[in-house]
């Protein structure tokens, strides 16, 4: 049996969703994840500073006892944003970055940016404060093929904000192609990008394998072997502009089984496991503790975790299920199946 010991980690994009869902989800990263960046995509969103403060203390609220968990907050960016409140989210201590989705891009996202160009002033007010605004990279224009989303919105909106705004640090939230490992590579300072377990994992050929996979859709959709291979490249390369960032995204079954099912992949109960499968399978383990526990640290400017965690090359099998909120069951990601590290308890 080998083990592996690292610093704990940092989920740099993470859903936690509110309430009764939050209480029952939060167990599974707190376990594994020192802190998190959390997203604002709530019903209403978190718009506002004081709006991030509150959603913070229901949080810490809902940690169990004898867990420890940083939830690092984001604001959700809409067309009316003021520069007022993106230097008020600087000048606190909770606030680490601003959410950009694209009005329809994804779940929750119907308050989003409907043109990016509304935006200048606070687009501004990030760039000149240092502030990150974290991207979920997708062209919503109906007339882009929805395969293509990523590469359109690289061409059409990342490009020329790079321009228009050089300084703006930036994160390509969970990326999907190798257009997009391309474009953070050659972006320059200040441009990183996060990854998930599942993209890393899975081509969108597991959406349809034997059937409808409901619980392999997930938005960015996945995308072709060869996109899927320049992701892992870039993961396991050692390039502090790529790291770990979970999207795990909990939905009770009946809304993922359903007509109009819901995007998302649960992946919080493994959301180290199933990385460091990846990162074995490649050879590249030694390389997991910079790409999970250090390069978002350092992006963020946060202090890399002085705790460590340790996983076990012990095979285990997920639950087809686990309790979710309203009495509905929650469908994990790999449901059934074998992973082969666990965490030491």
């Amino acid at each position: 049996m080998r083990t592996l010991t690292i610093a704990r980690p940092l989920d740099a994009h993470l859903h936690l969703r509110d309430g009764a869902a939050m209480a029952m989800v939060l167990p599974d990263t707190a376990q594994r994840f020192a802190a998190a960046i959390v997203m604002p995509n709530l019903k209403p969103p978190v718009t506002t500073v004081a709006a991030a403060a509150a959603y913070r203390e229901r949080i810490l609220a809902a940690l169990p006892k004898g867990l420890r968990f940083e939830p690092l907050m984001t604001l959700y960016l809409t067309d009316d944003t003021t520069a007022a409140e993106i230097h008020a989210a600087r000048a606190s201590d909770f606030v680490h970055a601003i959410k950009y989705y694209p009005a329809g891009a994804t779940t929750n996202s119907a308050a989003g940016v409907t043109d990016i160009q509304r935006c200048r002033q606070a687009l501004a007010a990030m760039e000149a404060s240092g502030l990150p605004l974290l991207v979920h990279g997708e062209l919503t224009d109906v007339a882009v093929d929805v395969f293509d989303r990523e590469a359109a919105f690289i061409e059409r909106v990342a490009l020329p904000l790079r321009r228009d705004f050089p300084g703006l640090r930036l994160v390509f939230e969970h990326i999907t192609t190798g257009d997009a490992v391309d474009f953070v590579r050659g972006a320059g300072p200040g441009v990183a990008a996060t990854i998930t377990a599942h993209h890393l994992l899975l081509n969108r050929n597991a959406i349809f394998a034997g059937g409808l996979r409901p619980h392999n859709y997930c938005l960015p959709l996945l995308k072709r072997e060869a996109h899927r291979r320049a992701l892992v490249a870039a993961a396991v390369s050692g390039d502090p502009k790529f790291f770990l960032g979970s999207d795990s995204a909990p939905h009770g079954r009946s809304a993922k089984e359903a007509d109009h099912g819901c995007a998302g992949c649960y992946t919080a109960h493994a959301g180290i496991e199933l990385y460091a499968q990846l990162f074995d399978a490649e050879g590249a383990l030694t390389r997991l503790e910079g790409f999970a526990s250090h390069y978002g640290a350092d992006f963020y400017g946060l202090s890399r975790s002085r705790e460590t965690l340790t996983l076990v090359s012990e095979a285990w099998t997920v639950p087809v299920a686990q309790a979710f909120a309203d009495g509905e069951a929650l469908v994990p990601f790999m449901a059934g199946e074998t992973i082969l590290w666990r965490v030491q308890p």
